[in-house]
């Protein structure tokens, strides 16, 4: 099934079109929680969540509009509660079990986690998935024009603390 079609039967689909969904979109939006969450078995389940929900909210989607940006909007928000359920978890030492340090090295995944997750969620959908500023206006509810603006701050923000981070990793070689 081609994402037009998808887009047009899933609101009044069954779990046919759901499995579909998944099929077309399923891989896309683990990698961007994983990038989001920087974990990727919480990924996982934030995928798993963000498709039963898309599934039971579905008579809320409008058939003709985007329906890759509004996935995408549900996979963020349910990354964003994982975030704020894994803040109010303090007391448990961070799990790095699902974390495979050959795809982002330690400097990158820290200097990540120093983002917002609406920071990192929008660099990867903008760089990794090649979201257009009007898919990620309707993914965060935001102008375009404000995003792209947000997204270059981001960007040199990440930037500047891997910069400040090769910078003390010299000096130290130094010493």
């Amino acid at each position: 099934m081609d994402e037009t079609t998808l887009g047009q039967r899933f609101s009044t689909g069954g779990e046919e079109v759901l499995t579909a969904a998944i099929g077309h979109y399923g891989q896309p939006l683990l990698r961007y929680c994983h990038h989001v969450l920087c974990d990727y078995h919480e990924a996982q389940d934030a995928v798993q969540i963000a498709f039963i929900k898309a599934y039971e909210t579905r008579s809320r989607f409008h058939s003709g509009t985007n329906l890759r940006a509004w996935l995408y909007k549900i996979a963020f928000r349910t990354c964003v509660d994982l975030l704020r359920r894994r803040r109010r978890q303090l007391f448990l030492p961070p799990s790095d079990a699902g974390w495979d340090p050959g795809y982002i090295g330690p400097e990158l995944r820290q200097a990540l986690e120093s983002l917002s997750p609406e920071d990192r969620g929008l660099l990867f959908g903008r760089i990794l998935e090649e979201c257009s500023y009007e898919e990620l206006s309707q993914i965060y509810g935001k102008s375009a024009a404000t995003l792209r603006k947000r997204y270059e701050r981001a960007r040199r923000k990440l930037a500047g603390i891997l910069t400040a981070g090769q910078s003390e990793a010299h000096k130290e070689g130094l010493s």
